[in-house]
């Protein structure tokens, strides 16, 4: 909408200087500039709350995904509060104050040069859509850095456990265990038999033959069924299904993992390229109003007028590079036949 009505206008009146289409056509043009641009502000900061609810309320959020009726109410009322920010000012301000400001040839709003108007507008219009697109862009990454966290810790968690349960049921595992036990008891008991040996020898210089068979007999008894190798691939008794488990929760929570990170990569773009686009003109335009365009100069307020209807280009396209549901819904819009004829998972690469 801006590529096709507003700017064709505005570039006549930049290039000559003069208004030439009437001044019903310049407020209606003010009016459609003015709408437009407010309200891709406000929609950004609809899609941040949007983007807030799916990943801090997961579960209402769900819930409520189905409910059209309310997204186009939503989406409505978007439309509604940036036309009431502006539209009627536009239109009634000449009449309120009894007299047009505006000179013959010039297209510009009645309060161009009210700072307190343009103050209270800007607020509402900038600082504060930002200011909370900050918050819930900021709670979106804290929340993810949080189950970042809660996830690789539930993770090794259950890794553990599934270990150690896997370790008391198998029967295998049990008696890997139990070799490796009676090993380090056994490698004990031959140590101080060795010491009492040697102190035997050193006291008597005999020993009784009875007690050596007896002692190599009790030995022989002792079960060798395992060694060092045996006890470090004790782990190795894990079923397969066990194993084919974690694997499972590995992958679907490094999945969600980057996922997520993602999300909140692709929102710290949208909302970084926003301040870009809007605070030079919101901050100029103030300044502009303060001091009756006597301080800024024309290039500058041009140069950053300019980076709002660039903002409208650029989101059309950010969007979509940055969210796999808004590539789909712009191919259902655009190319309803592709969508069909493309798989699912071709969509999501």
């Amino acid at each position: 909408l801006a590529g096709a009505f507003c700017i064709p206008l505005y570039v006549p009146y930049v290039l000559t200087g003069r208004w030439i289409f009437g001044r019903s056509l310049c407020k209606l043009w003010l009016v459609v500039d003015y709408l437009l641009c407010t309200s891709s502000v406000f929609n950004i900061v609809l899609i941040s709350y949007d983007r807030f609810l799916s990943v801090t309320r997961a579960v209402a959020y769900r819930a409520q995904q189905g409910n059209t009726r309310q997204a186009v109410l939503k989406m409505v009322m978007v439309w509604v509060l940036a036309f009431l920010l502006y539209g009627p000012a536009i239109i009634s301000w000449e009449y309120i104050s009894g007299q047009s400001i505006i000179p013959s040839g010039e297209c510009y709003a009645e309060f161009f040069y009210n700072w307190y108007f343009l103050m209270t507008a800007s607020t509402l219009e900038f600082f504060t859509p930002f200011i909370s697109v900050m918050f819930f862009n900021l709670s979106i990454y804290l929340n993810i850095q949080k189950r970042t966290k809660m996830r690789l810790d539930v993770l090794h968690e259950v890794h553990d456990q599934s270990f150690t349960e896997e370790m008391e049921r198998s029967p295998e595992a049990k008696l890997s265990l139990k070799c490796c036990r009676w090993e380090q008891k056994e490698s004990a008991e031959t140590l101080d038999l060795s010491k009492s040996k040697a102190q035997a020898a050193a006291s008597t210089c005999s020993l009784d033959a009875k007690d050596l068979l007896e002692t190599s007999s009790e030995s022989s008894r002792k079960p060798k069924c395992c060694n060092k190798k045996s006890c470090k691939t004790s782990a190795s008794t894990l079923s397969s299904e066990k194993r084919v488990k974690i694997v499972s929760q590995s992958t679907t929570q490094h999945f969600r993992l980057s996922r997520d990170k993602k999300v909140a990569k692709s929102l710290a773009i949208i909302v970084g390229i926003f301040g870009i686009c809007w605070a030079p003109y919101t901050l100029l335009m103030i300044i502009r109003a303060g001091c009756h365009g006597q301080c800024i100069s024309e290039f500058w307020y041009e140069t950053s007028f300019w980076l709002l209807w660039i903002n409208s280009a650029v989101n059309p396209v950010l969007y979509p590079l940055c969210h796999s549901s808004f590539r789909r819904a712009f191919i259902k819009l655009l190319c309803p036949k592709k969508l069909k004829v493309q798989p699912h998972y071709a969509l999501q690469n």
